[in-house]
């Protein structure tokens, strides 16, 4: 392989910036009976992994340890979708990977997205009566490969 060919095929995450473009991601968890849930998000993109933080406390982190399986798309604040939607693991990351996420964080989104709109949610949290806790838990999304469907309905076992 020449060093030409291998400038022009790009990283793991400008395929991921590709694929998720844009300052938010719809992240859909499944409740036990199996009906998804989806929540439009912040994320950075980190080794081939989304990063996102929540609420520790929030349904959707319960539904997240239950069940892992879950899907992504790119979408606009609202949650309206921009893109298919993508079948992805998620995983709970320890607190010392927290650092490298608000570093991740800071590069991408101005001061006031970091900082106002956070303030913003805690204190509509309060409003409604909710616990003062700040969201600390960060998730990692992992994209699956998509897979085609069988013709014939039935899995491939190669």
């Amino acid at each position: 392989m020449t060093e030409y060919a291998m400038v022009d095929q790009p990283s793991g995450a400008e395929k991921l910036e590709e694929r998720f473009p844009g300052k938010y991601l719809s992240l859909t968890s499944y409740k036990r009976d199996g009906t998804g849930v989806s929540t439009p998000v912040w994320f950075v993109i980190d080794e081939g992994r989304l990063l996102v933080m929540t609420d520790p406390q929030s349904l959707k982190v319960k539904r997240i340890r239950r069940n892992p399986n879950v899907t992504i798309a790119p979408c606009t604040a609202t949650g309206r979708l921009r893109g298919e939607p993508t079948p992805a693991q998620a995983e709970l990351l320890p607190d010392s990977e927290r650092a490298r996420f608000d570093q991740l964080m800071a590069h991408k989104y101005s001061r006031v997205e970091r900082v106002v709109l956070p303030w913003i949610d805690q204190t509509l949290q309060r409003i409604k009566g909710k616990p003062d806790a700040p969201p600390t838990a960060t998730l990692a999304l992992t994209p699956q490969p998509s897979r085609a469907p069988h013709p014939d309905g039935a899995r491939s076992t190669s």
